[in-house]
């Protein structure tokens, strides 16, 4: 038998941590290989990490609810020579144990793995921050240093609570929600001295009485819901503070612009009625107006390609996939915006399949990280919820996002060789939001005018 580590796994090409959200096994349990060991929270999905060999869980080195750098040790299984051979290498360390034994050679030490609590602490230490020189920094961090002004020497000091003290995302962030205080040499020496007591002489300040600067003290517990003043204190759950943060972050990033255009779609209306319980029959699934309304929108990417892009400093990066989010509510009330790849290239069977199966998988907590990366633009079907329009808010780092509102019957003048008549036809909004930076009204007004021209010009005989 042999002890080998099980590492948190890298989850998507932008996540660098995860948190651990709850153990599936405990210690002493025998694992299968591909079975799941615990769930893991990133900031695009939660998910299940299945164990990449088969043996016994020995020992669980990251509790609940701390942040894991991709690649930390998480825990220690024993399996059998053939697994370990096959096995990762992992880092080794000849330190003896607390009973002075040496420990396995495939054991690592746990290095330090900050919690959600880390955060203030890392805030509050910005101006006792030791220089850094010559830092791994990550594109991410890298461009929301340019967008926010933030310099080098400033990178240089800030302190990171990612992995070897990286900064990541959320560093910066708080960094600059703080009002980017002054980070460097003369910034690091600051540091607060209490008042001697005026019953003692003055005398130099030694170490133990600097005291570190500290964020505001927070109540070791939660307030408690009102119970007289008519109001109840709910606190965010994990996503929904996710989702807060993104909102604000791309109203900030983006300068919004919406334009409206609304579209007959009777004959998508009647083609539908029409198939739907044949489909439903044959395939076992729900034919819905989603996949066409993402046909036309990746149509009209190919006409506008500049559409399809996202900023990279002083640089517009266009993008050849055309990768459309779609956005799915959730049962608890979340929203989550899983891509369809490479939607220009299915027809609308295989667009409807996988509009139901993302949509499926997604109301189940079962997406992959895989599932939400790498989209080029978004699509809201606020329709469902009974609205006529909205105004999203765009998916950053993109520069658009559209919504279709419920489609509504109207009266209408329909132009015949007879002459006009009077008739009811299905009509729908669509809300097109762009990023001006890029977009100007021409491109984002062209644009949905475009998507709603290929819902009108929609083929009746078209089979699936």
């Amino acid at each position: 038998m042999a002890r080998v580590e099980m590492t948190m796994p890298k989850m998507g090409e932008s996540i660098m941590e995860g948190t651990v959200l709850k153990w599936l096994k405990q210690v002493g349990d025998t694992i299968e290989q591909d079975e799941s060991v615990l769930e893991v929270a990133t900031d695009k999905v939660d998910t299940e990490v299945p164990a990449i060999y088969a043996g016994v869980l020995q020992e669980i080195l990251v509790q609940e609810g701390q942040v894991v750098a991709v690649g930390a040790p998480i825990a220690v299984m024993e399996t059998d020579a053939s697994a370990a051979s096959s096995a990762p290498a992992s880092a080794t360390v000849s330190a003896p144990s607390s009973n002075g034994s040496t420990p396995d050679a495939r054991v690592a030490e746990v290095p330090y793995l900050p919690t959600s609590d880390a955060a203030p602490a890392a805030q509050s230490a910005l101006n006792g921050a030791e220089h850094q020189p010559g830092r791994f920094l990550s594109p991410l961090v890298l461009s929301i240093a340019r967008e926010e002004g933030v310099s080098m020497t400033a990178l240089e000091y800030l302190p990171g609570t990612g992995k070897e003290n990286r900064v990541t995302k959320k560093d910066i962030l708080d960094y600059v929600a703080a009002g980017k205080p002054a980070l460097g040499p003369k910034a690091a020496a600051v540091t607060t001295v209490p008042e001697a007591p005026a019953t003692q002489p003055q005398s130099a300040p030694t170490e133990t009485q600097v005291p570190k600067t500290s964020s505001p003290q927070v109540p070791a517990t939660k307030p408690a819901p009102s119970v007289s003043g008519g109001q109840e204190l709910i606190e965010m759950d994990r996503m929904r503070k996710m989702i807060a943060q993104r909102m604000v972050d791309s109203k900030r990033i983006s300068p919004h612009v919406t334009s409206f255009v609304e579209a007959d779609v009777t004959d998508i209306v009647n083609w539908r009625n029409k198939h739907k319980d044949a489909y439903k029959k044959r395939e076992g699934e729900n034919l819905t107006f989603t996949p066409i309304f993402i046909q036309a929108v990746a149509r009209a990417i190919q006409d506008f390609p500049m559409i399809n892009v996202s900023i990279d400093g002083d640089y517009i990066v266009k993008k050849r996939d055309i990768n459309i989010g779609v956005a799915v509510a959730l049962p608890s009330g979340n929203l989550i915006v899983p891509v369809i790849h490479n939607a220009d290239q299915l027809n609308l069977n295989g667009l409807t399949k996988k509009v139901n199966d993302l949509a499926n998988r997604a109301r189940i907590n079962k997406l992959t990280p895989a599932d939400l990366e790498g989209g080029t633009y978004t699509l809201s079907n606020v329709g469902s919820f009974g609205n006529v329009m909205g105004t999203p808010i765009i998916m950053q780092p993109q520069v658009a996002i559209m919504a279709v509102g419920a489609i509504k019957k109207k009266p209408a003048v329909i132009e015949t060789p007879q002459g006009d008549l009077i008739g009811i036809r299905h009509f729908m909004f669509l809300s097109h939001s762009y990023d001006h930076r890029v977009v100007d009204g021409s491109l984002g007004g062209m644009f949905v005018r475009k998507v709603a021209d290929y819902l009108e010009q929609f083929d009746p005989n078209t089979a699936i």
